[in-house]
């Protein structure tokens, strides 16, 4: 028994051990009950608290990588041009020393026949000067020097011939190298428009080879084009960032449909951290009809439930002018439970997103289970004291059902001998009244009025002192009075 006090009025009653075992039982269950919806809420809110964290940091590094690849292309952007500027200063450059240089060489040229005429006339000039001179002064020597007049003459002729074959070299030299410098520039001139021709050549023929295969691919060839490249993806960072990952494509149609790939994480016990049902979409650039991401969201999330994935994204190509899905991860939540769009330059930083958000929740998900399986101890042990009690309780109506027959059973064999004891109290008695009547019977009552009787009798006291006499004097006389004795405290 156990005294409890009523914590209103104070009052104090006693109960027995089942009524305590179940007061005990309704307040620590309400207890536990109690700290086990707090722990689920405060487990439930961190939840909450760590995916929209997780969601914010993703969002806003896509953001910030979204921003940084902007930058990068305007710079790529900006470096292109400034090539292509270069690359026309370069042709300015090029062409501009050629061009000065070739005004030099017809400079020299102009200054050379000059020179050159200049250089003939000063020498006609010297020559005349000082032929005259020489005339002036060597008047009287005219005839002695007739002869040597002509061989003079024939010098002088020499002379301009030399100087005037000097010239004529050097402005044929001088020819030659501008028109070697004029070839030159016209050999540069037409090895850059060929390059460029060849470049803008190849440009047009790449541009038609790839319209060309994109008018050959199918819909079905475009779209493994963009699975090839997400498996590619994937598998060049596998071996070290997801080294117990499973992604493969999705093979199994037994409900008539099926996704593109199947992406499956586990732990180091094999605990399964995300699953994510991926679907790759994308088009040709001339297709009349272009199809939109909404149309593959609701077979997606089919695929997901069906497959028993986490999570389902849409891998997609489709809408490419839509800022929508050109600004980062898209989530659909509010259509679909979840599932995101995503370009494919999202592709990997999706999975690590989700997984890392997964183990984050992974560990809550250990402790609702750990406390789960303490509940799940505390009932089987219930139900294990519930059941014995049962068993017990059935065991002890049995026993109880079999002892009540058991002291039925004695209380009827008490009362048979309570019979019996009555009967023998009764035979006892009577036995008792018979032996009162037997003593009380004697010689004189029996002979009382039987005159024959009290003769006989008095003829027996008569030989009764012969008979005394031979007894005492026998070898048996204490046994055959013992006897007698014997027989006559019997009688």
């Amino acid at each position: 028994m156990h005294e409890i006090s009523c914590p209103h009025c104070g009052k104090a009653f006693k109960i027995d051990e089942a009524g305590y075992a179940d007061i005990l039982k309704q307040v620590r269950d309400g207890d536990f009950e109690r700290q086990l919806h707090e722990r689920l809420e405060l487990a439930e809110r961190e939840k909450k608290s760590a995916v929209e964290l997780a969601q914010t940091k993703a969002v806003n590094e896509a953001q910030k990588e979204s921003a940084a690849k902007n930058a990068q292309i305007q710079e790529l952007k900006a470096k292109v041009e400034a090539g292509e500027a270069a690359q026309k200063l370069a042709v300015a450059e090029a062409l501009g020393p050629l061009e000065k240089e070739r005004n030099e060489l017809a400079n020299k040229l102009q200054l050379a026949e000059q020179a050159s005429r200049n250089a003939v006339e000063l020498a006609e000039t010297k020559a005349i000067n000082q032929s005259q001179k020489d005339l002036a002064a060597k008047d009287i020597q005219i005839q002695d020097l007739k002869a040597k007049l002509d061989a003079g003459e024939s010098q002088r002729k020499l002379a301009v011939s030399e100087a005037v074959g000097e010239v004529e070299k050097d402005r044929d030299r001088l020819q030659n190298a501008l028109e070697k410098a004029e070839l030159e520039k016209q050999l540069s001139e037409k090895c850059l428009t060929d390059k460029y021709e060849t470049q803008i050549k190849d440009r047009d023929d790449a541009i038609e080879r790839l319209r060309d295969m994109k008018a050959r691919l199918s819909t079905k060839m475009i779209g493994e084009t963009l699975e090839q490249h997400c498996e590619t993806e994937f598998n060049r960072i596998r071996a070290t960032a997801f080294p117990r990952a499973y992604f493969e494509k999705d093979n199994d149609a037994k409900s008539g449909t099926k996704g593109d790939y199947v992406f499956r994480d586990v732990d180091d016990v094999d605990t399964d951290i995300v699953s994510i049902m991926f679907e790759m979409k994308n088009e040709d650039d001339r297709t009349a009809t272009k199809g939109r991401n909404e149309d593959f969201l609701k077979q997606l999330d089919k695929n997901r439930n069906e497959k028993g994935c986490e999570y389902a994204v849409l891998v997609s190509l489709l809408e490419p002018e839509s800022e929508l899905y050109n600004t980062g991860i898209v989530d659909v939540f509010h259509r679909y439970p979840k599932m995101y769009v995503i370009r494919p330059q999202f592709f990997i930083p999706m999975i690590t997103l989700l997984r890392n958000a997964a183990i984050k929740s992974l560990q809550y998900k250990s402790e609702l289970a750990l406390m789960r399986a303490q509940n799940i101890d505390i009932s089987n042990f219930e139900n294990r004291l519930k059941t014995f009690q049962s068993a017990f309780e059935k065991n002890y109506d049995l026993a109880s059902r079999q002892f009540n027959t058991a002291i039925g059973e004695i209380d009827k064999s008490i009362d048979h001998l309570q019979k019996v004891k009555e009967a023998l109290i009764n035979s006892d008695r009577n036995l008792r009244l018979a032996n009162d009547k037997a003593q009380d019977v004697t010689i004189r009552k029996l002979t009382r009025g039987n005159p024959t009787m009290a003769a006989k009798f008095a003829e027996l006291d008569d030989d009764a002192p012969d008979m005394r006499d031979g007894l005492e004097n026998s070898p048996d006389h204490d046994a055959v009075e013992q006897p007698n004795a014997e027989s006559a405290r019997n009688t």
